[in-house]
């Protein structure tokens, strides 16, 4: 059959998507129900552009569930959707409607995004008293986005991948469009790809390992229909938890707007943050898509096989809940399976990325009835997959359907957000009583959670900010939240912050506040990098980058949650500070322990790996102790240290409120100590380099810790 200039075969049913060859494109998609599938190619991405629809016959066209074609003659940068067929009956869990456009799942790229809003897309008629059991007859064609098809051909010059263990990893969350779009970031190509390439001197600089992207996968940021109380103006969906297409990275984020050049330019940011040796890791959102609850626009997978991709109720005609978005993805049937492993290869082998965050990761662990699985195979396979052997994969190891499984994520090599480590350290700065044992516990790695099922320290995500809630200025600077913004009276984002405004809400010209502020920010950072386990730190959190306290900012594409750069120069002092105690950190070893600490000797009678003191110079009494403690750690012959020796080190804590002389014991690798961190000191004397550090000017062996601050002494290994 010909179609315009081109020929039209049967084609093949692998792989799905749309597959470029020397001579034409293969197309394939998934549906088990449908009665008939039409494959739309269009001239452009035009709105109006020429269109020409192929049917596909289930007797040359279908094997399996899987029906395709092959294109000869069609080239990339095609673009295509499809119009599926078959029963509308919502309460038997089908709704299919060939009037509406559908997105393949596994298309590359998708036309311009600019003004979606999906309002177009409803299967149902809006007004019809019936709701979603009516059945829309108008098309929607014209008023879609459209698949683009990708040739993978790209210049690597030679790219491999970087492959940091996690326990020498340091994480950077931030977001593609706010690491640069405010005007004081000065790059050529604001909130884009090639913006973040922009700034890698910058992260360099700060001496990150790994950059952790907010969702970059094409979402629709026009779902929001609030605006902002304060200026009028439309909300967005700023942080993209709420997926259209996952093989698609976001067009919006490209400078270069031509149809598929946002493929390009992700890997060219790829490539460029490697030669920097920074890693890309992806958050990712495979528990629910942007189609919602029944209401919802039906976008792609609700109308190819709404049984098959989403967990139903009882009642077919409802969606089970567990992400809190509207429905929740079947992630352990085995299409579900198949498609989430091909797009983790896609990024990985095509797109060079080298980890994910799994968003409410524990809904990957749930059966077809919602209900939480002891071996879950979706978690299994991918941390059992070959492809993905040595690609970081980090589970938030909870949902919002109750499940909560920090410390037991199952699935094996599994690393996990502790938000443990985010709460207790959050308490004790802000001087809980009681804390100490907590608190120590997270310094040491979490054995707690990690050690009874063989995981290693490393399994931990250390952090003490994230994208949800406040940044480390907010977190000293407000007593509670200030969502006001948001639209929603106040009511959204946690209320358990654990957060101490320092004696003023908000912003203050005080010294003094200013003061215990960046020194609280000080201790924070110190505690993050000194502690066993995976520091991610939040970006912008190493120059006090606020949110004026929204805790919630996921639908703030504005001033509130992008860089201010101006902050740079006014914070230079905290700046300094920042990169210092990464490289601080990334000196030693001792604070990247491959295994738990034992409180045992190594071999030639090498003293414990870890002690335990209170300011008195008296082995710690857990159960009576509050606010101020010591840790003393040795490295230089603690043979538990497989990869190298290191220096010993001598940790004071005290989140008092008034000054304490603690009592220092004599080092044991014979030489004296040298003070590296005291963060009640100004800058530059908080952190001394290296090659600068001097012994602590107190005669004899004390050392008055201010309150609420830390200090490090250590004796070089060999001294």
């Amino acid at each position: 059959m010909v179609f315009g200039n081109f020929v039209v075969g049967a084609g093949k049913p692998l792989p799905l998507g749309a597959s470029v060859d020397a001579d034409g494109v293969n197309f394939s998609i998934f549906s088990r129900n449908a009665k008939s599938i039409r494959l739309v190619l269009f001239e452009s991405a035009e709105p109006k552009a020429a269109r020409e629809e192929i049917s596909l016959s289930a007797k040359q066209h279908r094997t399996g569930d899987l029906w395709h074609c092959r294109i000869l003659g069609l080239k990339a940068g095609a673009c295509y959707n499809y119009r599926v067929d078959g029963l509308y009956k919502p309460e038997v869990g089908f709704r299919y409607n060939a009037n509406c456009a559908l997105l393949d799942p596994y298309a590359k790229a998708l036309s311009d995004s600019a003004h979606w809003d999906f309002s177009d897309c409803l299967a149902y008629k809006e007004n019809d008293a019936a709701g979603d059991l009516s059945y829309n007859y108008t098309e929607n064609l014209e008023r879609m986005p459209r698949g683009i098809v990708v040739d993978d051909d790209f210049d690597w010059q030679g790219d491999q991948p970087l492959d940091y263990p996690l326990r020498f990893s340091i994480i950077y969350e931030a977001h593609v469009r706010g690491l640069s779009f405010d005007p004081s970031s000065g790059v050529d190509h604001p909130g884009t790809y090639q913006g973040v390439i922009e700034k890698i001197p910058y992260l360099k600089e700060l001496g990150i390992t790994s950059l952790e992207l907010l969702p970059i996968h094409e979402f629709n940021e026009h779902e929001i229909y609030r605006v902002n109380p304060r200026t009028d103006k439309k909300l967005k969906n700023y942080w993209g938890y709420s997926t259209v297409s996952f093989f698609a990275p976001k067009q919006a984020y490209s400078s270069d707007k031509s149809p598929g050049a946002q493929v390009r330019e992700f890997k060219t940011m790829v490539r460029e943050l490697h030669k920097a040796r920074i890693e890309v890791i992806l958050d990712v959102v495979f528990n629910h898509t942007a189609e919602g609850n029944e209401y919802g626009p039906t976008i792609s997978f609700r109308g190819l096989e709404n049984n098959t991709y989403y967990i139903l109720n009882n009642n077919k005609r409802y969606y089970q809940n567990y992400s809190g978005c509207g429905n929740t993805m079947n992630c352990n049937n085995p299409v579900m399976i198949r498609l989430i492993i091909d797009c983790l290869h896609y990024w990985v082998i095509e797109m060079h990325v080298d980890g994910f965050r799994f968003d409410l990761g524990s809904i990957l662990g749930r059966n077809e009835r919602g209900e939480l699985m002891e071996n879950p195979p979706m978690l299994v396979q991918i941390a059992e997959d070959p492809v993905l052997r040595n690609t970081k994969i980090i589970a938030e190891a909870w949902d919002a359907g109750g499940a909560y499984q920090v410390g037991w994520f199952p699935g094996g090599r599994w690393a996990e957000w502790n938000d443990h480590y985010r709460d207790d350290a959050r308490k004790f700065w802000k001087g809980e009583p009681g804390l100490v044992r907590s608190f120590a516990t997270r310094l040491s790695g979490s054995s707690d959670l990690y050690l009874r099922d063989g995981r290693k320290p490393f399994h931990s995500i250390n952090f003490i900010t994230s994208h949800d809630g406040f940044t480390l200025r907010d977190l000293v600077s407000y007593g509670k939240k200030h969502n006001d913004e948001n639209g929603e009276d106040n009511r959204d984002g946690g209320n358990n912050n654990y957060s101490f405004n320092n004696g003023f809400e908000g912003e203050t010209q005080n010294p003094a506040i200013e003061a215990i502020r960046e020194q609280q920010i000080k201790n924070f950072l110190t505690t993050l990098m000194v502690s066993q386990g995976t520091p991610m730190l939040l970006g912008g959190d190493e120059f006090a980058r606020t949110q004026k306290g929204n805790n919630n900012a996921y639908c703030q594409d504005n001033e509130i949650s992008w860089f201010n750069w101006d902050l740079l120069e006014k914070r230079a002092g905290l700046f300094r500070f920042a990169k210092e105690i990464i490289a601080f950190r990334k000196r030693h070893h001792v604070f990247m322990r491959p295994e738990f600490y034992t409180g045992k000797g190594g071999k030639y009678n090498a003293p414990p790996d870890v002690r335990w003191y209170n300011a008195e110079g008296v082995v710690l009494d857990w159960e009576n102790t509050d606010f101020a403690f010591c840790m003393r750690l040795e490295g230089a012959k603690a043979d538990i240290l497989a990869d190298r020796d290191d220096s010993e080190f001598f940790l004071m804590f005290n989140a008092g409120s008034k000054d304490l002389k603690f009592t220092v014991p004599q080092p044991d690798c014979g030489g004296k100590w040298r003070r590296v961190i005291d963060t009640a000191l100004p800058s530059p004397y908080d952190i001394i380099p290296l090659g600068y550090e001097k012994p602590p000017p107190e005669v004899g062996l004390t050392y008055k810790v201010k309150s609420r601050s830390t200090v490090i002494l250590f004796c070089p290994s060999g001294a």
